[in-house]
């Protein structure tokens, strides 16, 4: 049963691995993740172009600067600064940096081997930190527990991994998100079906400590006036939202013994806007 009470849990982080980012999305072949389960549910042609390395994702500003706020926010200001390549050199002239659309900059970021962020970046990765900071209940969230931590179990018949934002041992899972503007974060909610992934992760994780714990998301605005805030899943919409994924896994079993990916629009459909 899902304890409505957080004082009730208790979460060994014993159970949570460390591992790098890369070296877990390299295991995407081997364990079903909630990223991956998402795309199936759009669409199992989707789903299979992805895992076959026929569609490949990239890397856009908005992602690398949702990475670096994670590190920066979750895993402090060193192992932020030890991922990341931060600001860019010095224009002598001026005594501020080049622009990072210079040759000055490229060549520099080139010369890395790391992630760059530009003093831009840079500087909305701190405002985002800062408005976190400004949250007592965000606070209170990431004060104790353990930050992007890996659980690999068999979850309805097939194996399944997870890498958490963070896991506070009393309060359950928090997820960090980052949003345009927090008066439409609950319909982004909706649109990127974050209560997929949160479902997902509390019941993968549930399989390693045989309990459901409660999730929290903590968002934070990448512009102004950075603001932040805190939601806790509901308890019904992540019970639908665990029976929708585990129907929607029997069905990835299914495609994958019979080798047939549909693209989820087969059949003509009533287009009816009235």
């Amino acid at each position: 049963m899902l304890q409505t009470d957080d004082r009730a849990v208790l979460i060994d982080l014993g159970v949570l691995q460390s591992e790098p980012a890369n070296e877990y999305h390299a295991r995407s072949g081997e364990y079903l993740s909630s990223h991956r389960l998402i795309d199936f549910m759009k669409s199992p042609w989707l789903y299979f172009k992805k895992l076959s390395g026929l569609l490949v994702d990239h890397d856009s500003p908005a992602y690398l600067v949702g990475r670096a706020a994670h590190a920066r926010i979750l895993e402090g200001r060193d192992a932020y600064e030890a991922q990341f390549a931060l600001g860019g050199p010095i224009n002598p002239k001026t005594g501020r940096p080049f622009g990072a659309n210079t040759k000055a900059f490229e060549e520099w970021a080139a010369a890395q081997g790391k992630p760059v962020l530009s003093l831009e970046q840079v500087d909305l990765v701190e405002q985002m930190a800062a408005a976190v900071a400004m949250n007592d209940d965000a606070v209170d969230l990431l004060l104790y527990g353990r930050s992007e931590g890996v659980v690999r179990a068999e979850y309805c018949g097939t194996p399944c991994q997870i890498r958490i934002d963070w896991t506070h041992p009393h309060r359950g899972i928090v997820d960090l998100k980052t949003c345009d503007e927090l008066d439409w974060f609950e319909a982004d909610a909706r649109r990127y079906r974050y209560m997929t992934q949160l479902a997902f992760y509390q019941a993968v994780l549930a399989e390693a400590i045989t309990q459901l714990v409660p999730v929290h998301v903590v968002a934070v605005e990448k512009r102004e006036p950075y603001r932040c805030g805190v939601w806790r899943a509901g308890d019904d919409a992540l019970t639908i939202a665990r029976r929708e994924n585990e129907a929607a896994i029997r069905r990835l079993l299914a495609c994958r013994q019979k080798e047939m990916w549909p693209t989820g629009y087969e059949g003509i459909r009533i287009l009816d806007t009235t």
